[in-house]
């Protein structure tokens, strides 16, 4: 183990909070057009604000085309037409409005705003319209808004479909919008599928693209594009809301291989604009973004975003993921519950973190191409932490852990020894409570 530690601390770049921090990332980077920014957690500020960070030199030194990031793609759009100067919205807070589903400090939060009001700013400073960068979502759980964003659609464009259109999606109203309670019953021979009625207008939608496209210039492109991933969308929930009872496994799978059909497609429309590869940096949690074949998920038949990314996109895309030893974060206690303020427990002996904190280093970056001994080191199982959106540390190690091979899982990692949890736009009295609690540990 002396020895691990010695040679991570002997290849690790410390971070020093300077504007030159990440010149070796942007190195590493080089020429990919898919960067993946991970996340240990889904409610660290170090991985929020690094991560927008990268994510602006990304934009200004390397000409990046988009942001796609773990949310529903209408709430998500939303912002896109702010950034893009294309809504009614005044400023970045409205714009971010639209995040009302659990877990809403994901993308409500003061790392966020920031990130949306200096993209914003960006793309007014730029001179061509194909200069801007868009704001996306990767997705599926917004079934029913993304129904009712198609429908907007067509209300506006071809108003004769729209009858048609709400005839097909009414078979989801058979169980008052509970998408859940559809997937059990369909499984179970006690409600009719929606599948045929969902690829049928996402076909439909698809033949009438020409015609539609006869209004004027890139806005049309655009606003056609995000109609038809919301049908799309639409589709390919419905059977992810199937799969839920089928096993994790499945689920999981449907998910992920949506959220990579979304990066291609979105690749594609941005090229058709822009005339040239597309480039884009995706923001999700590092589960979903390190090469699954290189963990436990993959042993167990699960794969995800990261490695279907490397599949799709060969010797196009880098992987770096984020990670602490300690500190705090925002998550709930379990699906639905409150945001709380949680201190994350120290890393359990033995895991990367746990190394990583034994450098003694406070951040730093980690090449993991640079060097065949730091790869086959760093590539033999170890646990690695994952926090989501609920952390439950009383099972800490059940919970939260898994076994992974880093130099496998990633291009290369951040490291924050210690973190604090990411501010919420809206403060729950529990979120509250956790920071008196820090201040004051004995109960004073």
């Amino acid at each position: 183990m002396h020895s691990l530690i010695k040679l991570v601390d002997d290849c690790a770049e410390p971070l020093t909070g300077s504007l030159r921090d990440y010149d070796s990332l942007l190195d590493l980077i080089g020429d990919a057009r898919f960067v993946l920014l991970g996340e240990g957690s889904h409610g660290t500020h170090e991985f929020y604000r690094e991560r927008a960070q990268i994510t602006k030199r990304l934009i200004n030194e390397k000409a990046f085309d988009a942001v796609i990031v773990e949310a529903d793609w209408p709430d998500a759009y939303r912002v896109n037409r702010f950034v893009l100067g294309r809504s009614d919205d005044v400023d970045s807070v409205d714009a971010l409005a639209g995040f009302k589903r659990f877990p809403a400090w994901m993308w409500r939060n003061a790392d966020v705003l920031d990130f949306v009001g200096w993209l914003r700013t960006h793309n007014d400073d730029c001179a061509k319209p194909t200069d801007r960068v868009g704001f996306y979502g990767l997705d599926l759980y917004s079934l029913h808004t993304s129904i009712k964003a198609v429908i907007s659609y067509l209300e506006k464009v071809d108003p004769a479909s729209v009858k048609r259109a709400r005839h097909r999606y009414a078979c989801f109203d058979q169980f008052g919008g509970d998408t859940q309670l559809y997937g059990l019953a369909t499984q179970a021979g006690r409600g009719r599928s929606c599948e045929q009625d969902a690829v049928n207008e996402l076909v439909e939608l698809q033949l009438r693209a020409a015609r539609y496209l006869e209004r004027d210039g890139q806005i049309a492109a655009d606003e056609l594009f995000a109609a038809e991933q919301n049908a799309r969308l639409v589709r390919n929930a419905e059977q992810y809301y199937r799969a839920m009872f089928l096993g994790q496994i499945s689920s999981w799978n449907l998910r992920d291989q949506h959220m990579a059909e979304t990066v291609k497609s979105l690749a594609v429309h941005i090229e058709e604009q822009v005339h040239r590869p597309a480039k884009i940096v995706v923001w999700a949690h590092n589960s979903h973004l390190g090469d699954a074949r290189a963990t436990q998920m993959g042993d167990m038949g699960e794969l995800n975003v990261g490695q279907l990314a490397r599949q799709i996109f060969p010797k196009q895309v880098c992987s770096i993921g984020f990670m602490t030893d300690h500190g705090t974060v925002t998550a709930a206690s379990e699906w639905d519950a409150p945001a709380e303020r949680k201190h994350v427990r120290p890393a359990l002996e033995g895991s990367y973190e746990a190394v990583f904190h034994k450098t003694g280093l406070a951040r730093f970056f980690l090449n993991l191409r640079d060097g065949d001994e730091l790869k086959f080191n760093l590539g033999q199982p170890r646990l690695e932490r994952a926090i989501g959106v609920i952390y439950k540390p009383e099972t800490e190690r059940l919970s939260h852990y898994f076994r992974a091979q880093l130099s496998q899982q990633f291009d290369g990692v951040l490291f924050f020894d210690e973190t604090r949890a990411v501010e919420p736009l809206e403060r729950t009295s529990e979120w509250v409570q956790g920071e008196v609690a820090e201040t004051f540990p004995s109960g004073i």
